[in-house]
């Protein structure tokens, strides 16, 4: 199960303010784009009415409503925030709820940034902005882009300045989490370096504990088939919903550590070749596993020892990371709310 499953819709994140007192419900203004845009989704899940915004994260000093999230697609994504309107109301209630809580982490770092006094000099955000500029052949070429796909600079050079924000707040925690020890890559040398897997996915993301439950009981009812000896590859055809593999009998070949979401991969390289794993419960919901097999080094050490101290590293710093924003989101009462039809 590949990290970013459902991330195409969600690549950018809205720029925000915060403050000492909890924000205000925000409005959208009625005739604007995002306004329509909620208008239009209201008809395929009501609690988008953008008259009457929902919650989906709620934390001291902020709420995440739908209509935060509408607008962040509408700002990032301009007219192609319209692909919202083809989704069905299962996917689109899924999508915002990740969405918003992406929104909602963005927030925590945003005032966890200006507590700690972190913000970029205008140096720094001229260079970040050149660098947007030279991707797409100069500034005049950058601001055509944006206009012909309905986006703003405004919201680009805030977006740019968030980010900066956020990397200058994290860069102590990063640098810190990220040492690595020589005896760490000998002992990631000696382990495998891929795994290969069929597995079965049911979906949880934007469901309520009731949903969640009649998911897992079907996910049991699907592992004893399996258990009893069943054709796995077929079972994975018939009921995953994992887009990428699901034609291919749930497979997904030789993925090395850090491609995958944790408790998924920690399955992988653990249950032993040849066997069914038990439920595995990520932030996509619940998945079975039967390991196909895994692979080790084959290069010499010196040859590969610069690659294995990088993906040792981003490990670390990815639960360094974790670890903080649970720990932000404790101090903050960070709830996410369960988004009703």
């Amino acid at each position: 199960m590949k990290k970013f499953l459902i991330v195409a819709l969600i690549a950018a994140f809205a720029a925000t303010a915060c403050s000492s007192k909890k924000e205000a419900a925000t409005k959208v203004a009625a005739g604007s784009p995002a306004y329509q845009l909620a208008k239009d989704l209201a008809k395929v899940l009501p609690a988008l009415d953008p008259d009457k915004p929902g919650v989906l994260i709620t934390a001291k000093k902020f709420d995440v409503t739908a209509v935060d999230v509408i607008r962040m697609f509408q700002n990032s994504m301009g007219t192609r925030a319209a692909q919202l309107k083809d989704m069905d109301a299962a996917r689109l209630k899924s999508v915002l709820q990740q969405a918003a809580r992406q929104l909602g982490e963005r927030k925590l770092l945003l005032e966890a940034a200006a507590e700690a006094k972190k913000s970029p000099t205008p140096e720094e955000i001229k260079a970040a902005l050149d660098t947007q500029y030279a991707q797409t052949g100069g500034e005049q070429a950058f601001l055509e882009m944006l206009k012909t796909n309905g986006m703003g600079i405004e919201f680009v050079k805030q977006n740019i300045t968030d980010d900066l924000k956020i990397q200058k707040y994290l860069e102590g925690i990063m640098a810190a989490a990220g040492q690595v020890t020589e005896a760490e890559v000998q002992k990631a040398y000696g382990e495998d370096k891929t795994a290969s897997v069929r597995h079965i996915l049911l979906l949880t993301q934007g469901k309520s504990d009731a949903e969640k439950a009649e998911i897992r009981k079907k996910m049991e009812d699907i592992l004893a088939r399996a258990k009893k000896g069943e054709d796995f590859a077929a079972l994975a055809k018939e009921f995953t919903e994992d887009p990428g593999s699901k034609d291919k009998g749930g497979l997904s070949e030789d993925f090395e550590h850090g491609k995958m979401v944790k408790p998924f991969e920690d399955a992988a390289f653990s249950v032993p070749i040849g066997e069914i794993s038990g439920l595995v419960e990520t932030e996509y919901g619940y998945h079975i596993l039967k390991v196909e097999g895994r692979k080790k080094e084959t290069q010499p050490l010196d040859q590969v020892k610069t690659q294995i101290e990088a993906q040792i590293k981003e490990r670390k710093q990815a639960t360094a990371f974790e670890a903080h924003m649970t720990k932000l989101k404790k101090s903050a009462k960070f709830q996410a709310v369960v988004l009703e039809p």
